[in-house]
């Protein structure tokens, strides 16, 4: 059974994500992965992602299937970016509660639309002020392990 998930999934991932990749290509496909996989809009990762590897010739499959992989973090970090957003511009706080909820809710449609659009804003700033920066200790943090891999010969994963 090793064997076969050896050789059916694991075999294949690694020559997925290793195919044609430098490791600066690899630690910048994985630190864009992760800062844009973290975007508080849902949604809106994957296409991102999609452009972002387009764009710089990265490696798709390592920059998706590191945005799907943090999709419970993604849903975890809204509200702290919606508080470090609000904080930047120093709007009241949005209240996150089901009262609040309800409330929102019966006073119409085109409020709480309005309200909640108000909220992912100030989610996306927050975002925005924070991803490049971790894009970019991440990507320093990971280039050193991936220089190294590199240089050595691959062994058998097993």
């Amino acid at each position: 059974m090793r064997d076969f998930l050896h050789r059916r999934l694991v075999a294949p991932l690694l020559a997925l994500l290793r195919q044609g990749v430098t490791p600066d290509k690899l630690a910048l496909s994985l630190a864009l992965g992760i800062a844009i996989g973290l975007v508080p809009v849902l949604g809106v990762s994957t296409a991102l992602c999609a452009l972002v590897a387009l764009a710089l010739r990265l490696n798709m499959p390592a920059i998706q299937l590191v945005n799907y992989l943090l999709t419970p973090l993604q849903l975890l970090l809204i509200i702290p970016f919606l508080r470090f957003g609000e904080w930047l511009v120093q709007a009241p706080r949005f209240p996150i509660t089901l009262d609040a909820g309800l409330t929102l809710l019966s006073q119409g449609a085109i409020h709480a639309v309005t309200v909640l659009a108000t909220a992912i804003v100030h989610a996306t700033l927050g975002w925005i002020v924070l991803a490049p920066v971790a894009a970019l200790v991440l990507y320093h943090a990971l280039l050193p392990g991936f220089r190294r891999l590199s240089s050595s010969p691959l062994q058998d994963v097993r």
